[in-house]
């Protein structure tokens, strides 16, 4: 029995990204694109990150804040309930396309920058009161 020919599925959040199933495993992540589909469609990550406070400098910006808050969630999501996983999913493919910007074309952040930005950045308190929904 041949694999039979099916239309290709695309996600909103990139037209460039095709879904089809070739019989390998390519990433065991591929549910990620659900969630990211959802959070485009609501604009989640875009609103709440859009609004951070970032003061990182230079060099240390090579992700931005909506990539790194979207790869921290991600990661969650995908059972990883630290950044421990983060060096794996960095070349994910899944993963680099739910992240976004400079993940899809190269790496997701690593498991250093994904324990600065946890620790560093989500802990402004600023930031905490954007993620807690607490006015300021």
């Amino acid at each position: 029995m041949g694999e039979s020919k099916k239309d290709t599925l695309r996600v909103n959040f990139d037209k460039k990204l095709k879904l089809e199933f070739h019989g390998t495993k390519v990433t065991s992540d591929a549910g990620l694109l659900a969630y990211r589909e959802l959070d485009e469609a609501l604009g989640l990550t875009t609103m709440i990150g859009s609004d951070f406070c970032d003061n990182r400098k230079g060099r240390n910006t090579q992700h931005n804040v909506i990539a790194l808050l979207r790869q921290s969630i991600y990661d969650r999501l995908a059972g990883y309930e630290d950044t421990n996983g983060a060096e794996r999913l960095s070349v994910d493919p899944a993963m680099r396309q739910v992240v976004g910007g400079r993940a899809k074309e190269r790496t997701a952040a690593s498991t250093s920058l994904m324990g600065r930005f946890e620790t560093e950045i989500l802990t402004q308190p600023q930031n905490l009161e954007l993620l807690m929904g607490i006015p300021g």
